[in-house]
């Protein structure tokens, strides 16, 4: 790298040491100050970019409608929504695996690809722990007003002295995932937090406006970059790598658990805690890679997220994809080997019954279009990657919505059969989710910084010159 800006226009430039089809993690030409500038820019600029605008008012005018769907569902109860009888889980329980799925990208990326130092993860590790904290808002929103009366079922849920016999079920699932996602949710908000905590300094002497300075400041927490200062923000920042690594597989694992611990045809199964966290992995980096195209090509960060990172993302999306597919290999094997007709049926339903078309429909996106990234014309092809991530949202989102709605609406009982037809509601809810998660992350590229500046630093060429000079 250090031969790399001696010579700028050389076309080898900025490859890695280990092949020249591989691109380094950061362009050449790059040293402190240019990292700082670049990034820290995005936030101090005066002039907010009119695209900013236009697509916060769109994702605004989803969170409008999720305030009225919230509004709706209190004042009438679920009722609104399709829940019948046998699908009595629905919507609400299939967004809530949806997000907590998306949220897990974040995590792994920052702890474990952390502890493993690898080191392309600093170019978007800041944006995927942000993106990990605003699905899991959404997710949490689901279980909550499932209840429809939260203020009088919601203390039924938490960990607080009483005299009341609460928990008369504690051996249910749905308990676990209270403490499961609580945890995730406040380990992951202290990684985040802590991380941000020297680009807060940096912001915070760098902001012209004396309430940006006051503001930053103020979070910022005295920060000076002492050496004590450092020493203390390691141990806690690797410290909450510890802790949050074995959370990325319990998670998910928990939330698996709400389905494989019962009877239900189709839910019995060992092999779906595994099979979740592969599926939420696989379904976070997707969303990573959704949200790091567009914010690479609008804001010119390019340099900083190259095609290291999205060859990286593909990799593990196919990786995962991979187990994802083999788990559905696997619910047909076990459908046929272990000759429950129940099982079988449930097989058959889902293949040939009213909600084919879905099932065949996630097994083209999940199983077959992932094959796309093993060939390196599409992972050269930075517009087409942000298509197929979309799809294998889509794709991620049917598969909950097949484990659960065919599961339900046939069981044991052909007398409780009955067909779940979503309503406008239930999409209301959904889409206003969607919303919500896109209004929070344009308000954090806006007055945070998206990518860690301190971290940036480590990885240009004058970093190193000065770690071989001590």
């Amino acid at each position: 790298m250090a031969e790399a800006l001696d010579h700028p226009h050389d076309p080898l430039a900025g490859m890695s040491t280990d092949g020249l089809r591989t691109p380094a993690v950061i362009a050449p030409g790059h040293d402190f100050n240019s990292v700082t500038d670049k990034i820290a820019g995005i936030v101090l600029t005066k002039r907010t970019p009119i695209g900013w605008f236009f697509g916060f008012a769109i994702a605004f005018a989803f969170l409008l409608l999720l305030n009225l769907t919230i509004g709706k569902l209190l004042l009438e109860g679920i009722g609104i929504w399709g829940n019948n009888v046998p699908v009595g889980w629905a919507f609400d329980i299939i967004n809530f695996v949806w997000w907590i799925g998306i949220g897990h990208a974040g995590t792994l990326i920052s702890a474990i690809l952390l502890l493993f130092r690898q080191q392309w993860r600093t170019s978007i590790n800041r944006f995927a722990e942000a993106m990990t904290l605003f699905a899991v808002a959404c997710a949490a929103m689901f279980p909550l007003l499932h209840t429809g009366r939260p203020w009088l079922a919601i203390y039924w849920l938490f960990p607080y002295p009483n005299s009341m016999t609460l928990w008369p079920q504690f051996r249910s699932p749905l308990i676990w995932d209270v403490f499961a996602v609580s945890t995730y949710g406040t380990v992951s908000l202290l990684f985040w937090f802590t991380g941000l905590v020297p680009d807060l300094a940096t912001l915070r002497d760098r902001a012209e406006s004396p309430v940006a300075r006051k503001i930053f400041g103020v979070f910022a927490l005295g920060w000076r970059g002492s050496a004590r200062h450092w020493h203390r923000y390691e141990m806690a920042y690797l410290l909450l790598a510890g802790i949050s690594t074995p959370l990325v597989l319990s998670v998910h694992t928990i939330v698996s658990f709400d389905f494989a611990v019962s009877v239900l045809p189709g839910w019995h199964a060992t092999i779906f805690p595994p099979y979740f966290v592969a599926g939420a992995i696989y379904s976070g980096f997707a969303m990573v890679m959704t949200l790091a195209v567009p914010l690479r090509k609008f804001y010119h960060l390019e340099d900083f997220i190259t095609m290291r990172h999205i060859h990286n993302m593909t990799k593990v999306m196919l990786v995962t994809g991979m187990i994802v597919a083999y788990g559905y290999v696997n619910e047909a094997f076990f459908a046929w080997y272990s000759a429950n007709p129940y099982e079988g049926y449930m097989m058959l339903n889902r293949m040939t019954g009213p909600y084919a078309v879905f099932y065949w429909s996630l097994i083209l996106i999940n199983a077959l279009m992932i094959q796309l990234f093993w060939f390196r014309r599409v992972r050269d092809n930075v517009a087409l990657l942000f298509v197929l991530s979309l799809f294998v949202n889509v794709g991620m989102w049917l598969e909950r919505f097949i484990i659960i709605v065919t599961s339900l609406h046939r069981d044991f009982l052909p007398s409780s059969w009955d067909i779940y037809t979503p309503t406008r509601w239930d999409f209301a809810m959904f889409t206003g989710t969607i919303g919500l998660f896109l209004s929070l992350f344009f308000l954090f590229i806006r007055f945070l910084p998206a990518l860690a500046m301190f971290e940036m630093r480590t990885i240009v060429p004058e970093a190193k010159l000065q770690g071989d000079h001590h």
